[in-house]
């Protein structure tokens, strides 16, 4: 059986230069021609005037300015198609650039996944089958059913992720939206985090009584992502930061860690839906590209902004901005 592969970028480039350049020359080669027939029509109109004839030089010039006319008509005609030519060539050029990137993207999500749904599974059943056939102590059995869940919280999280996505693509999810206390969506996303990662160090300084008119699920998804995001990236022995503050008509949420950080070139890739930097072979960090991306329709879906600025002395600092 015969397996389907992608067509070599450098031969779709190959291809798509060399249409490009051969519709320019047969651009080119049709003015000549045409040209060149205005010309042999002309000496055959003047070739037709008696040299006698009275009106001999103002046919002659009418002839002339026929000729001129046909010659700008021409080029008229010919630049038009040629900038059309150009835009349409311009417009095929970004789409495919575009859908090859986007194409690498879904190749890198489609490993990313892979491996992000056969991990807690295996470790799942691993721990399963190791209670099934040994008899542990109840501190060694709690710890095996701990860490169990927390897979399990994990798959639950990553397949929410997928689910929401297509939704969100498809038009399916209709936002409930509510008046609801964020200070408290913080709160549980904090204590959460701390309590499936209990050796990583979190902080928070989150003010009280802090309402919005949103989503519940979309802004603790919103939470979870940002964390999860922050705790895949930075060292597992220095701290996360987060920070809930009202600052005149605005409410401003934001994650601070102290990772490797985001170079400027990815700042906004970050937030395109299945976009992960360096390669899916050599990536350390988990993660299937969707996360920030999810991130960015929450807080677009809530009239919010969100962006990534470099955190000192490194790392990164996600905030999102809300009006109040």
């Amino acid at each position: 059986m015969k397996t389907l592969k992608p067509p070599k970028l450098a031969f779709v480039t190959f291809v798509y230069w060399f249409l490009l350049l051969y519709m320019i020359a047969a651009l080119a080669w049709w003015f000549i021609a045409l040209e060149k027939q205005n010309g042999i029509l002309a000496e055959i109109r003047i070739s037709e005037i008696y040299k006698d004839d009275p009106e001999y030089i103002n046919k002659l010039a009418r002839i002339e300015e026929l000729r001129k006319r046909k010659t700008a008509q021409y080029v008229g005609e010919g630049l038009t198609f040629l900038a059309l030519i150009l835009v349409g060539a311009v417009y095929v050029y970004r789409a495919t650039r575009r859908q090859l990137k986007f194409s690498a993207h879904q190749q890198n999500f489609m490993m990313a996944i892979t491996h992000e749904l056969k991990t807690p599974i295996a470790v799942a059943q691993l721990n399963l089958e190791t209670l099934q056939r040994r008899k542990l102590e109840e501190e060694k059995q709690q710890k095996l059913i701990a860490n169990t869940l927390q897979e399990a919280n994990r798959l639950n999280a990553l397949c929410n992720n997928i689910l929401f996505t297509s939704q969100l693509d498809a038009g399916g999810y209709k936002v409930n939206f509510q008046q609801i206390n964020l200070t408290d969506i913080a709160e549980t996303s904090v204590d959460d985090c701390k309590s499936r990662f209990p050796e990583r160090e979190i902080t928070d300084s989150i003010e009280e009584n802090i309402f919005i008119e949103g989503d519940p699920f979309l802004l603790q998804m919103l939470l979870n992502n940002l964390l999860e995001n922050a705790i895949k990236y930075a060292p597992k022995n220095l701290p996360i930061h987060v920070t809930l503050v009202r600052s005149a008509n605005k409410i401003c949420l934001a994650i601070a860690d102290l990772g490797p950080g985001i170079e400027d070139r990815e700042k906004k890739s970050i937030f395109d839906k299945f976009y992960r930097s360096g390669s899916e072979n050599t990536r350390k960090a988990q993660g299937t590209g969707l996360g920030l991306y999810l991130c960015k329709k929450i807080v677009e879906t809530h009239n919010g902004y969100i962006s990534v600025t470099d955190n000192q002395p490194n790392g990164s600092i996600f905030k999102v901005t809300f009006k109040s």
